[in-house]
């Protein structure tokens, strides 16, 4: 599925603010920043041997404000549910709103083992482990 996706751009009026939240919830899934030129603000994450896909960070370009879309959300694989759980805590600690905790969600398949919160912006997020317990 990787193969469809560019990359993710997730908007921001803070962008000094908003790196230092995804900093420590990207760096928990293994992700880390690629350090870019570029003359409007903007940061980036991705798996380090692979450019894409990527998770990236930005204040609009057409200079309006940002806002969180309704229905709209990112969701980011975890290796295993204890990875879950520790980015959740990290979002929270970080100042991240919870919007569902870790734990099995049925209705969506078996296994699947999902956490959510919206960052400071307001912009909502998934982690997830998609492996049955015990499975990475």
């Amino acid at each position: 599925m990787s193969e469809m996706i560019s990359h993710v751009t997730i908007g921001t009026n803070d962008l000094e603010r908003a790196i230092l939240f995804y900093e420590q919830v990207l760096e928990a899934l293994s992700l880390v920043r690629v350090p870019m030129e570029r003359s409007a603000p903007f940061a980036m994450w991705n798996r380090g041997s692979e450019f894409r896909p990527a998770v990236a960070l930005t204040v609009p370009e057409n200079g309006q404000s940002h806002a969180p879309g309704n229905g709209q959300m990112l969701a980011l694989l975890a290796p295993d549910r204890r990875t879950v759980d520790a980015v959740h805590e990290i979002a929270l600690s970080a100042g991240g709103t919870d919007e569902g905790a870790p734990g099995l969600r049925p209705h969506y398949h078996p296994n699947y083992y999902g956490a959510y919160f919206r960052d400071l912006d307001g912009n909502k997020l998934c982690i997830v482990c998609h492996n049955a317990e015990g499975d990475s």
